[in-house]
Parts: C-alpha cells; sequence; structure tokens
C-alpha cells in the first residue's frame, strides 16, 4: 500500500479538511436512529489521552466531575493510565472508554506496548516502543498483533475493574489500513463494546476522509457497513489557534457549522506543567483545550444553539432500547 507524503492520522486536520452536509445526502440520521429530534446537533465533547500522563488526567477529572464534558478514554500502555483507571473505577456513572494506542508519537516520552514484546514484535521500534508514526505501524505490524494488542489493552482495563463504555483509535491507527478496522470492529462487536466508527453511507464523509489521507477502500467500506453497533454520523477535533480566543471562536464557528445528527468532538486537554512542555510541543493547544470547556461564554453559546449532549453510555442504552 503506498501513502501520501504527508500521510497523517491526527484528528486536527479533520476539521480543516472534512467538510460535511450529512442532510444533504442522508435522510436518516444516526441520531434520529436513536431518538434524538432530527432537527438537532447531538454532541459528545471527549477527552483524548488520558493516561498520556498527570496533566492529562487532572484536566479531564475536573471537566468529568464538573460534567463540561462526557466522555473520555485512556491510553492503557502509557505511564498513567493505571491512576486515571483506578479513579475511573470510582466513578462507575462516567463514560471512560479505551484509547486504543499502536503508537508512541513523542521525542522523548514513550511506551511500549501492553503485550508481551515477543508477541508483537512487528509493533515496536529499535528501542522497544511502539512506532512514532501511523505508516511505520502500518508498513510493520500484522492485523494479528494489532488485535492481540487491542484485546490485551481491553483485558488490562477489565482486570483493573474498568468495563470501558467504548473504544476509539490513537492517530487513527486503526483506520490505517482495513484488515486494522476489521480487527477493532471485531473486538468491539465481541465484547459489546461501541467503537469510535462513523456512518460510511454519506459519500461525502468518505471522500472527505480519503482527503484527509485516510485509505478508505472498498472493502474498509464493506467493513464498516457491517458493523453491528451504533455509529456516529460525524467525528472532528478543536480546532487549533494561535491565541486562546482564536481556538474559542474557531471551535464555535466549527458548532456553527455542523449539520444536525449525532457528533463526536475530540480534543486534548492537558494542565499546564513545565514537564508538559518537554513531553509535547502542542502543550499551549492542550493547556487552552483545558480552559474551553469552564469557559462561561463557551456555556452561554451552548445554550443560545441548543446542542444536545450525549455519552457512549447513553448512545448504548438508546441503540439497545430501539
Amino acid at each position: 500500500m503506498s501513502f501520501p507524503s504527508n500521510y497523517k492520522f491526527c484528528a486536527y486536520v479533520l476539521l480543516v479538511l472534512l467538510p460535511l452536509s450529512i442532510s444533504a445526502q442522508k435522510s436518516t440520521t444516526w441520531a434520529e436512529k436513536l431518538g434524538y429530534p432530527a432537527d438537532k446537533k447531538v454532541i459528545i465533547l471527549h477527552a483524548d489521552d488520558i493516561g498520556m500522563c498527570d496533566e492529562a488526567n487532572i484536566a479531564a477529572v475536573d471537566y468529568l466531575l464538573k460534567g463540561h464534558v462526557q466522555s473520555a478514554a485512556i491510553m492503557m500502555p502509557c505511564p498513567a493510565a493505571e491512576s486515571i483507571t483506578s479513579w475511573a473505577v470510582q466513578n462507575p456513572t462516567l463514560d471512560i472508554g479505551l484509547h486504543l494506542t499502536l503508537t508512541s508519537e513523542w521525542k522523548t516520552y514513550r511506551w511500549g506496548s501492553v503485550t508481551d514484546s515477543g508477541e508483537v514484535p512487528g509493533l515496536l521500534d529499535n528501542e522497544g516502543k511502539l512506532w512514532h508514526k501511523v505508516v511505520d505501524v502500518v508498513m510493520n505490524a500484522t492485523a494479528e498483533e494489532i488485535e492481540k494488542e487491542i484485546r490485551s489493552q481491553v483485558e488490562k482495563a477489565i482486570h483493573l475493574g474498568l468495563r470501558p463504555s467504548h473504544l476509539d483509535t490513537h492517530m487513527g491507527t486503526l483506520y490505517g489500513h482495513h484488515a486494522f478496522t476489521a480487527a477493532y470492529t471485531r473486538v468491539a462487536q465481541e465484547y459489546g463494546i461501541p467503537a469510535m466508527v462513523v456512518d460510511f453511507s454519506n459519500e461525502a464523509v468518505i471522500e472527505g476522509f480519503r482527503k484527509a489521507g485516510y485509505p478508505i477502500t472498498d472493502e474498509m467500506i464493506d467493513i464498516v457497513n457491517a458493523y453491528s453497533l451504533p455509529k456516529l454520523d460525524y467525528f472532528t477535533s478543536v480546532p487549533r489557534g494561535r491565541t486562546y480566543d482564536e481556538v474559542r471562536l474557531n471551535f464555535m464557528d466549527l458548532i456553527r457549522s455542523l449539520d444536525p445528527g449525532l457528533t463526536e468532538i475530540i480534543f486534548h486537554p492537558s494542565v499546564y506543567s513545565t514537564r508538559l512542555k518537554t513531553i509535547t510541543n502542542s502543550w499551549r493547544q492542550r493547556n487552552w483545550e483545558a480552559r474551553l470547556f469552564s469557559d462561561p461564554v463557551i456555556h452561554q453559546f451552548f445554550k443560545q444553539e441548543g446542542l444536545i449532549f450525549t455519552d457512549w453510555k447513553e448512545i448504548m442504552t438508546r441503540f439497545e432500547n430501539h
């Protein structure tokens, strides 16, 4: 398989490259199928990358306990995963899933697999860590290794007392090849845990993801179409900005641009620390995202827009009752 030279799976590209018109191409959204009003934007605000470090955990816990966001997902291979998993076990009503992790992208702050390294050699680089880039995973790992590792991550959470409320994919790796997507959806269905899967019945969605660099092949479309658990109508991320005010304005523009339907919006909140600056050069954006959903301006904006907020637990309850 060949990839464009700028082949990326970071969700930040989705905002720019995925123009969408759900209502023009699709008569019944997943929001409607789940019993939400047909004309409403139904939103999941989802904190990614918890468990990566303490700074991410602190930000996510604050948001979740205040009810400012609806959902979060843990990176089980990471250094701060077990502590946030223990906290999640003590807060069983919250929507805490797994951010299935097959890459270790930072220069010096890195992690390996949950599975014994000897069982998944194709997932690991010469430092014994998960690959930096999605393309490296695609070029070196087998689908069998992928499935073994994501099962290990689910089993680790369960062993620690947490049954994940949902599954999603760090850096989009599980959409890097249709065989990876098959493993992802198979694991989700076997455990009965909903995965972050976008409905591909809308051609605009497919073309948008292709423009963003995802290899949406006919095989992958068939896999997604056969997936039996609930899907999203759309998926995007909090946009970047050069200042906090610009991030806020860009986010408000994003909300206004959405069509009615079920949309998950991911973000990566972390509180400021000098250590965070050594981990990632996106520390400013992550710190702004740790402020955004506590902002009274944003709270008032949500009221004006008439948004409905939901989470994966409610989605599954509605799905099972329909």
